[in-house]
């Protein structure tokens, strides 16, 4: 079974939380040594960032932090190098989050061949047409037993949402908000509204809450209306300023729990 798909079987009522960083920032090798913290400190799910130099859906902590990476020499190449190397280490779901450019000119047969390679258990490409995802990318995913993760906002029709949660499997990233990512101190009426809206659908995937995730309340207006959170620029802004995982993580726990 696929990793992500084992992680919410074997959940039970526990809530999940999820942790993105960008491969290749603060350093360009410490890809491996970030995972295996994280894992070590009990993080359910990892996203793996991709760089790119045009991260349209990112805000600046995360722009940031792919620009250094670039700067750092990472590539998706060398990404894949990297996880290949720890892969024996590492029993929780990796799922790469990048745009749609650099895995195109990788090309997609290729980088789901890699993927399971690597270890990698699931994919988000922001800027992923659902036709493309569909006709081109789902029929090759489908065949490396690799999930593509489609994203929602408040403005997807529950239309789309309904077919989205028809034509994937693993679980569906619920962006908190039509805005870029970032930290926020807490979630309004009109997101909280939407999350509930989206429980009552009853839908056949398991959702995560992810943008704008920062702080107790924020966690668990998350944790309430889906499965689990994922957090990105709050842990990105910390590895940053810190160098190190174990650091990063005691100063997350810390804030999420105020």
């Amino acid at each position: 079974m696929n990793k992500i798909n084992q992680l919410f079987a074997n959940r039970g009522e526990r809530k999940l939380l999820s942790l993105y960083f960008c491969a290749g920032c603060p350093t360009l090798d410490n890809t491996g040594e970030v995972i295996k913290t994280m894992q070590q400190r009990g993080i359910d799910m990892i996203e793996v960032g991709i760089p790119f130099s045009d991260p349209m859906a990112d805000g600046p902590v995360i722009q940031d932090a792919a620009t250094k990476a670039l700067r750092n020499g990472m590539s998706l190449e060398k990404l894949f190098g990297q996880l290949e190397a720890i892969k024996n280490e590492v029993t929780i779901p990796l799922v790469l989050m990048g745009y749609l450019n650099p895995i195109l000119h990788f090309g997609i047969e290729a980088f789901c061949q890699r993927c399971v390679q690597c270890g990698v258990s699931g994919t988000i490409i922001p800027d992923l047409p659902f036709k493309d995802y569909m006709e081109q990318v789902k029929p090759v995913a489908d065949r490396y037993d690799l999930r593509i993760i489609m994203l929602i906002t408040p403005e997807t029709s529950e239309e789309r949402i309904r077919f989205i949660d028809e034509h994937t499997d693993g679980f569906i990233y619920m962006v908190s908000s039509a805005a870029i990512t970032g930290a926020q101190k807490s979630f309004n009426e009109s997101k909280l509204d939407y999350f509930r809206r989206i429980n009552s659908m009853n839908l056949r995937n398991p959702r995560m809450i992810g943008f704008g995730i920062s702080n107790k309340q924020t966690l668990e207006s998350s944790q309430q209306n889906a499965a689990g959170a994922i957090i990105g620029s709050k842990f990105v802004t910390l590895l940053n300023e810190s160098k190190n995982a174990d650091e990063a993580l005691d100063k997350l726990f810390q804030a999420l729990a105020e």
